[in-house]
């Protein structure tokens, strides 16, 4: 069929033909969903549906994918040889492709990864003991254009592959995980080096460069200048943080310096831990009926990125407080274990051996900042978070209204946190009825608290 039409025109006869020749392939040749298909326009690119009206307007106002050649989503069946001729279509299409592969990959690489013995076992092996119609590469091929057909997610398509895998009789070869799939498919690791290069495009720091501080040609650091707060000069050293009075990790934080200000020993060693405390209240069976109450605790590193804080494999779940009901105050009790190895990680702290430097250190660690709701915030300082007495920052208590019958208090006067020339200071009927010149309180230290 011609597809000449798609570069065509929108405002063209021949774009308008095409246009009707390809509404007409959709009805007769796609699968619709009540009345809907896949709508192949530029700013829907086959993920959303559309009836034909509308599909047809799209067509016209934002015009087609060029790209979108080959109608698959519209009842173009792609031919599947892999599936029908089995192993001779793999080892054919190997042999033709084998000589383009070594050289784009690099022989070296090639033969290192073993990818033709890796991918023509695959597609020798059968699924499962006496099956016929699938091998473990086939059946890895054909959930994998499913997966990429329908928009599954790694999470969904890792739930379906176990679930088939206990499906299938045993000894099944399917592979169980997501990633363990894409490694069939792409059994290719390749390796790569990181070089640092100059900022002015001079050299790569690589061979006799390797070990040179400054470029050769425009004299410029190799590494990025870290500043003290008393100079203006800096000290080489490996590419970190911007020293510019910007809040960009707790290390850039006031609480931070104070602590390397206070403790300059524990300060003095980067690798000693920051860590950050969460933990809330939950009900695992998410019934408002039962009264179970689940409360995980975790520990997060502040020492690393802020990229990593919160990813799950540097998360540690230290501990869950599980019973027929929340801990309240009494939290402390249940936190003593915890409590405990902390202690002895800030005192004493454990032998580790760092892989870096090869050679043992002391790791020491500290509880750098908790994380946690209001209501969890006064379970674990043993603060008053409720009543008239609410604020744990200001000296003074925040005004506040009580309601008829008691049954309500409304806390009022929290313009004083604006700045002095904010419209709100001046606002009567939206708030409370009369202006707030109040100034914010003074924060209260450690041994007033």
């Amino acid at each position: 069929m011609d597809r000449s039409w798609m570069n065509a025109r929108r405002i063209s006869e021949e774009y308008e033909k095409g246009v009707s020749v390809f509404l007409q392939y959709v009805k007769e040749n796609a699968k619709s969903v009540n009345g809907t298909y896949f709508c192949p326009c530029v700013r829907c690119a086959n993920q959303i549906r559309q009836d034909l009206g509308n599909l047809h307007d799209h067509l016209f106002m934002f015009g087609i994918t060029k790209s979108y050649t080959v109608w698959t989503w519209h009842g173009k069946i792609l031919d599947q040889p892999m599936m029908s001729q089995g192993t001779n279509y793999v080892e054919e299409w190997m042999i033709d492709h084998l000589e383009d592969m070594i050289r784009d990959v690099g022989e070296n690489n090639f033969l290192r990864a073993n990818l033709y013995d890796s991918i023509i076992n695959d597609s020798e092996q059968p699924l499962y003991p006496g099956c016929t119609n699938f091998t473990r590469l086939s059946a890895t091929l054909k959930l994998f254009s499913l997966k990429a057909r329908n928009g599954w997610t790694d999470k969904s398509f890792t739930e379906l592959l176990e679930l088939l895998k206990e499906m299938l009789p045993e000894n099944n070869t399917l592979p169980i995980r997501n990633n363990e799939a894409k490694k069939v498919l792409c059994p290719m690791g390749l390796e790569y080096q990181k070089i640092h290069a100059c900022p002015n495009d001079c050299v790569l720091y690589i061979k006799e460069f390797a070990s040179l501080k400054h470029c050769p040609t425009c004299g410029l650091s190799h590494f990025k200048k870290k500043r003290d707060k008393n100079t203006e000069e800096g000290n080489d050293g490996a590419p970190g943080r911007k020293c510019d009075n910007l809040l960009r990790h707790p290390a850039d934080s006031p609480q931070w310096k104070k602590i390397d200000e206070t403790f300059p020993e524990f300060g003095a060693d980067p690798r000693n831990l920051r860590l950050a405390l969460a933990t809330d209240g939950m009900n695992p069976y998410g019934n408002l009926s039962s009264k179970h109450s689940s409360w995980p605790i975790m520990l997060m590193i502040y020492n690393l990125s802020p990229l990593l804080w919160m990813k799950r494999k540097y998360v540690m779940f230290s501990m869950m407080i599980s019973g027929p009901k929340q801990p309240g105050n009494d939290i402390d009790v249940y936190l003593k274990p915890l409590i405990d190895d902390l202690k002895l990680l800030w005192e004493e702290g454990v032998e580790v051996f760092d892989s870096d430097v090869e050679d043992n250190f002391r790791l020491r660690a500290m509880l750098f900042c908790t994380i946690n709701d209001f209501p969890a915030y006064g379970n674990l300082s043993g603060y008053s978070v409720k009543g008239h007495f609410a604020c744990p920052i200001c000296e003074e208590n925040t005004s506040y209204v009580q309601l008829k019958h008691g049954q309500k208090t409304v806390y009022t006067r929290h313009q004083k946190f604006l700045p002095r020339n904010h419209p709100y200071h001046r606002l009567k009927k939206t708030f409370n009825g009369s202006a707030e010149d109040e100034v914010v309180c003074r924060p209260r230290n450690g041994e007033e608290v």
